[in-house]
């Protein structure tokens, strides 16, 4: 089950471009007139690729050790998809999404010293806390303070990434196999909230709704597992804690595309924000 304790430059460059995915996709979800039914729409698309590649290339189930990893992270991920919806509901991409992701590196950084027992060079360490408060410092680079229920289901779904995180860091590893955990995983994943949805809305009100977001939703689904595929398969590879901490520099993408998709502000606090995190990933990178 163990992994390097290290990020090479291979690992590194996915893990940035799963960054740059994920902001893309975090901007799909902000954009959907109705999120729940969108983030549906958005599994549905991730559960038909990944049942496709599962039959195409005869990806075989985990071994029985990893599926309660594999069940926990499913459950888990329905927490966040939700939180996720509440948090875009009352705040902006540029706010909240840095203090979702900015929380989630020292938490992933914790539960895998006592988890596994991963520790990280000083170095490394300097370098996520540099990321983690850079990330929080877009998250309040601005005069108008977020609302306080939107920090609230941010601070929520920040505790549901860093769980979920650690989860799929050590499931990946105990399958023995990334890449089979990740599309089973990927695979049920819209079950929980597709179940909850149809009960809300009924099928022909779900339908209606559905005809609305599906061309920009499923797209979206396509880019999620994506990025997160890659995310597993590098937390197998490399320090868990490292891994979320260069992944969530998708949050500088989200914030340039806050400020000129949706018009939400980007001055020099949040420039200087964007050069600290750079600072933490070279300090990571050095630590490596």
């Amino acid at each position: 089950m163990a992994a390097a304790q290290s990020l090479d430059l291979g690992v590194s460059a996915l893990v940035l471009l799963a960054a740059l995915i994920h902001a893309v996709w975090n901007a799909m979800v902000k954009v959907q007139g109705d999120r729940l039914v969108g983030m549906v729409i958005m599994h549905g698309a991730g559960t038909l690729a990944s049942g496709l590649i599962i039959i195409a290339f005869s990806v075989a189930p985990p071994p029985l050790a990893a599926w309660p990893y594999l069940v926990a992270s499913v459950i888990v991920h329905t927490g966040y998809y939700f939180g996720l919806i509440k948090a875009y509901q009352y705040g902006d991409l540029s706010q909240v999404y840095p203090i979702m992701r900015g929380t989630a590196p020292a938490l992933v950084a914790i539960g895998a010293y006592l988890t596994v027992g991963e520790a990280t060079s000083w170095q490394s360490g300097i370098g996520l806390l540099l990321v983690s408060g850079g990330i929080w410092s877009l998250a309040f680079g601005r005069a108008a303070a977020p609302d306080r229920r939107a920090v609230i289901a941010a601070f929520a779904t920040a505790a549901t990434i860093g769980t979920y995180s650690v989860i799929d860091g050590i499931g990946g590893r105990v399958a023995g196999n990334a890449h089979s955990y990740a599309l089973w995983m990927f695979f049920f994943e819209v079950f929980p909230i597709g179940a909850y949805a149809l009960w809300r809305y009924g099928t022909e009100d779900f339908a209606a709704r559905a005809r609305g977001v599906w061309r920009l939703a499923a797209p979206g689904g396509l880019l999620g597992i994506a990025s997160y595929w890659i995310v597993i398969w590098a937390m197998s590879q490399a320090p868990l804690g490292l891994v979320v901490a260069l992944r969530e520099t998708s949050v500088i993408i989200a914030a340039l595309i806050g400020a000129f998709l949706f018009r939400e502000t980007f001055g020099p606090r949040r420039i200087a924000a964007a050069a600290v995190v750079a600072a933490g990933v070279v300090l990571i990178k050095l630590g490596g």
